[in-house]
């Protein structure tokens, strides 16, 4: 006996082969998203580790001009007592107090070693061409003897700091006679 039960008939139909659904399709989109979540999570990490990285070497640099350049102020006080016993030495050496004169330039030796452990360098260009950069020309002296641009007096020492002025070195300059300039 056939008898056409529908009941019967979707149960011994042979199933329909899978097919793309459209919750296979939200699948491989969901797939494609979290790997573009995940590519674009990676690249902000890897923003992330090079600017810790930059910022790493900025303040390792900034901590190094800090202690390089701490004592910059200290420094430039210390040049005014340099220079002060300079004056006071070619003072007593004029004056014939050999005593007196042995210790300034005791004091001043003293004072020289300290500059070199503090990284000061003393810039006394005389003989050298003129730099502008280094050197601060107060006058401009005829002479036939040197040519144009060069130190020919030091006026007042410069001093620098780990390379860095700290006061420029005042000095006399040469320029060709009849210049006028």
């Amino acid at each position: 006996m056939t008898v056409n039960d529908p009941k019967q008939s979707e149960a011994q139909a042979p199933a329909d082969p899978p097919s793309e659904t459209p919750a296979a399709g939200t699948a491989d989109a969901a797939l494609a998203a979290a790997q573009a979540k995940a590519e674009e999570n990676w690249n902000q990490y890897l923003r992330s580790v090079a600017e810790l990285e930059n910022f790493r070497k900025r303040t390792e640099r900034e901590l190094d001009n800090a202690r390089k350049f701490a004592v910059e102020r200290f420094a430039q006080d210390l040049v005014a007592v340099a220079d002060a016993l300079e004056a006071a030495t070619s003072a007593a050496s004029a004056g014939g107090a050999s005593a007196h004169l042995e210790g300034i330039q005791a004091t001043l030796r003293q004072l020289y070693r300290a500059f070199e452990k503090a990284g000061i360098q003393v810039i006394d260009p005389a003989g050298r061409t003129f730099d502008p950069a280094w050197h601060d020309a107060m006058v401009a002296r005829d002479s036939d003897a040197a040519p144009p641009n060069t130190v020919l007096e030091v006026v007042q020492k410069g001093y620098a700091l780990n390379g860095r002025l700290l006061r420029p070195a005042r000095v006399i300059v040469s320029r060709h006679a009849g210049t006028g300039a």
